[in-house]
């Protein structure tokens, strides 16, 4: 809600930028980000624009990249895992 109050008062000739990293929310349980909901919400919204930054865009300390590179890499293979377990459940319930 107050993502959508504050992107709801901008005037004739204003600008905004909204920054944010969805790999860093850590609301608990059942709390809905607001910039995740606004990145779906306004995809398709003319005039509005969004710009993914990517390990490449890592611009600190060479140790930085490599780090967001492992967390990266921890994230694809606990995502393979867990596709794996719901195929394994999916071919238990046949």
């Amino acid at each position: 809600e107050q993502m959508k109050m504050f992107l709801t008062r901008l005037g004739i000739g204003a600008k905004a930028v909204v920054t944010g990293d969805l790999t860093q929310i850590d609301l608990p349980r059942g709390n809905h980000s607001g910039l995740r909901e606004a990145c779906d919400i306004l995809a398709n919204v003319r005039g509005i624009a969004f710009t993914e930054f990517l390990k490449e865009d890592v611009v600190r300390h060479p140790l930085v990249a490599r780090i967001v590179e492992a967390y990266e890499l921890m994230n694809k293979r606990r995502d393979k895992a867990a596709r794996e377990r719901s195929k394994e459940r999916t071919n238990d319930d046949k």
